[in-house]
């Protein structure tokens, strides 16, 4: 236990000795970890909005008035069931003028002057269609587009199709720059460790005259390293989590699209980044600890000899 407590107290010197560069490694752990789990967090959020929109309404196709040529409400029943039997499609259901009419003044319920100002007549009956596959989409919106009784066909196929290409492209450019931001940390890390044995090189060569071995001289350095690494990736972590609450509250407003993750979320890729954050403190430490050791060994042999 006290030789445990010794080298603990040996790597906390070395960061007390080597403050300026020892924040500079840990703000360059919290950049690169707070960059690459941002880019998590926002691809998290297309992907949770991407599954919202496939999960609704796909297609919405809008009958004409009666008296514009359109069909009879009895007959716009049957062609929704009709509709429902193609093999595309998931459910289609139908909303008839009155339905339609009351969520429109749910939708514009902050509105009242323009609610009052609509006439509930020119509210047309429509055809809401889930799909079974939302790549299917366009061939739908043809075939309905192509029936003279409907007055316009709509879908969100285009965007749910750029939202899709969008959260891939995040996806990539999330792993490759966590992969070269973690690289960068582990190259700053293991340079703020071959900075702090320099400044100690003295007191290194004497332990190594007086026969301790390359481990009892690595493990304060290794803790060290450790400590910048979650130090960087916690304060990482903290702030993207921050952030994304206050962008969760502030996106209430937006009602086509949500910006609240689910906790789970930030805990489990939280802990990931923070261990992710060790590792490469530690392995740092090794990439800076290993020349100088070899170095060391070669001359206390050539000097021997």
């Amino acid at each position: 236990m006290s030789r445990l407590s010794f080298l603990f107290r040996e790597a906390l010197v070395n960061l007390r000795r080597n403050a300026l560069v020892v924040i500079g490694a840990v703000l360059a752990v919290f950049l690169s970890m707070g960059l690459a789990f941002a880019a998590i967090g926002v691809n998290e959020i297309l992907r949770i909005n991407t599954l919202a929109w496939q999960d609704g309404t796909h297609v919405m196709a809008f009958f004409k008035e009666e008296s514009e040529g359109g069909m009879a409400a009895e007959a716009q029943i049957g062609l929704t069931q009709e509709v429902n039997g193609w093999e595309e499609v998931k459910e289609a259901s139908y909303v008839d003028k009155a339905a339609a009419y009351l969520e429109f003044q749910q939708l514009f319920a902050d509105r009242p002057d323009f609610v009052s100002a609509v006439d509930p007549a020119t509210i047309p009956s429509s055809i809401r269609i889930k799909l079974n596959e939302i790549s299917s989409w366009r061939d739908v919106q043809f075939r309905l587009q192509a029936m003279p009784t409907f007055q316009r066909v709509t879908t969100l196929g285009d965007q749910i199709d750029q939202l899709s290409s969008l959260s891939q492209g995040l996806r990539l450019a999330g792993l490759g720059l966590s992969l070269v931001l973690g690289t960068a940390a582990v190259i700053l890390i293991a340079n703020t460790i071959r900075m702090a044995i320099y400044a100690r090189r003295d007191e290194v060569a004497i332990m190594k005259l007086v026969g301790a071995s390359n481990w009892f001289i690595r493990v304060p350095f290794l803790l060290e390293g450790l400590i910048e690494g979650v130090l960087g990736a916690g304060l990482a972590v903290l702030t993207v989590w921050i952030l994304f609450r206050n962008l969760a509250g502030a996106g209430e407003a937006i009602r086509l699209f949500t910006f609240d993750i689910d906790p789970g979320f930030f805990l489990s890729w939280g802990t990931a980044f923070v261990l992710f954050g060790a590792a490469a403190g530690v392995l740092g430490s090794l990439v800076g600890l290993s020349r100088y050791l070899r170095e060391a060994d070669g001359g206390r042999t050539a000097g021997a000899v």
